[in-house]
């Protein structure tokens, strides 16, 4: 367990932006969490920092989650069960289940932040949710410092969504998640197009999970920046899911509009597409923010820009949005 005051957290957010914390713990072990947690009850949580846009310093101490493990801790025939801690790092626990043919989150792979944080967020790429493979989630309760933990039903999955980001939001630490994953028979979900099409290229009419991982993580190499080079958070909004009604209204209109049927009356439409027909892709500002130009759902800091101008941003293309489509984005990450 290490302490640091006036902390800078630049390195700590993926969109790179240049907030203090007045205190700063690194919780190393269960033990440093557990002693943490006890002595500290106004903390701010921080894992991989990739789900985040900081506005403001953080006058709350801040408990930056860096612990490590991953071990199987059950298995039959047909699936493993494999223990995470929440500090891992959730692109090399996806490499450590293609490494042992273990299947179910290789669509997921590439994805920043750590593993933590993935319930809370309920992450989701190329048609799989990580809730899929979620046993249980285990947590501490941040004022009586007990244990619990939540089966995959309790935890309140949803669309980039969950119990831990609504009403135990503050209330719990995720100390470690249970995966049920796949030994054999792996259900690839290789439909969606841009995977299929990478096979294709490569010319994979069968392929593994590891297939399916490296498609993955090529196609999200080509069109995502790498945050350690550039400073983003990922998809910054939520894809909207409108009525059928508001959607007969709009394909009219708007005839070249993709969409996705979900069910008889939901119809889900790319945010990215909204946003880039609003004239927002590619497009740089003096204030150091911009859109990225080959995905309009990613918003960048270019230039030192301040966690206010990008939240600015993401407030501008809300507005553009909302009066030319009548559709409320909702930012997918969390503000501070």
């Amino acid at each position: 367990m290490k302490l640091s005051e006036n902390k800078s957290l630049k390195t700590y957010n993926t969109f790179g932006i240049a907030v203090n914390a007045s205190r700063f713990m690194l919780a190393e072990t269960f033990f440093d969490l557990q002693t943490i947690i006890k002595n500290k009850k106004n903390l701010f949580i921080l894992g991989g920092g990739s789900n985040m846009l900081l506005t403001k310093d953080v006058e709350q101490t801040v408990l930056h989650i860096a612990t490590k493990g991953i071990k199987i801790i059950n298995e039959d025939e047909d699936f493993a069960y494999v223990e995470v801690a929440a500090g891992e790092v959730w692109h090399e626990f996806v490499l450590w289940t293609i490494d042992h043919d273990f299947g179910g989150i290789e669509n997921l792979a590439l994805i920043p932040g750590s593993v933590g944080a993935c319930p809370i967020q309920n992450i989701g790429a190329y048609g799989v949710e990580v809730k899929d493979t979620i046993a249980t989630v285990k947590t501490l309760n941040i004022e009586t410092g007990e244990e619990a933990i939540f089966d995959n039903a309790a935890c309140q999955f949803g669309y980039r969504d969950s119990i831990f980001k609504n009403d135990l939001k503050g209330k719990v630490i995720i100390t470690a998640v249970i995966f049920k994953l796949t030994k054999k028979k792996h259900q690839l979900k290789t439909a969606y197009g841009a995977i299929a099409n990478e096979l294709r290229i490569k010319a994979i009419d069968e392929p593994t999970i590891r297939d399916v991982a490296q498609a993955v993580i090529a196609i999200r190499s080509a069109k995502l920046p790498d945050p350690k080079e550039i400073g983003n958070s990922g998809s910054f909004f939520k894809n909207p899911v409108v009525d059928k009604v508001l959607f007969e209204t709009l394909i009219n209109d708007f005839t070249d509009m993709p969409h996705y049927v979900l069910e008889e009356n939901k119809i889900k439409i790319p945010a990215a597409w909204l946003i880039e027909s609003c004239g927002f892709k590619g497009q740089k500002y003096k204030d150091g923010t911009g859109v990225h130009h080959k995905q309009a759902l990613v918003l960048i800091n270019y230039d030192n820009a301040t966690g206010e101008a990008i939240l600015a941003l993401a407030n501008k293309i809300q507005a553009a949005v909302k009066e030319k489509f009548d559709i409320a984005l909702q930012i997918e990450v969390n503000i501070f």
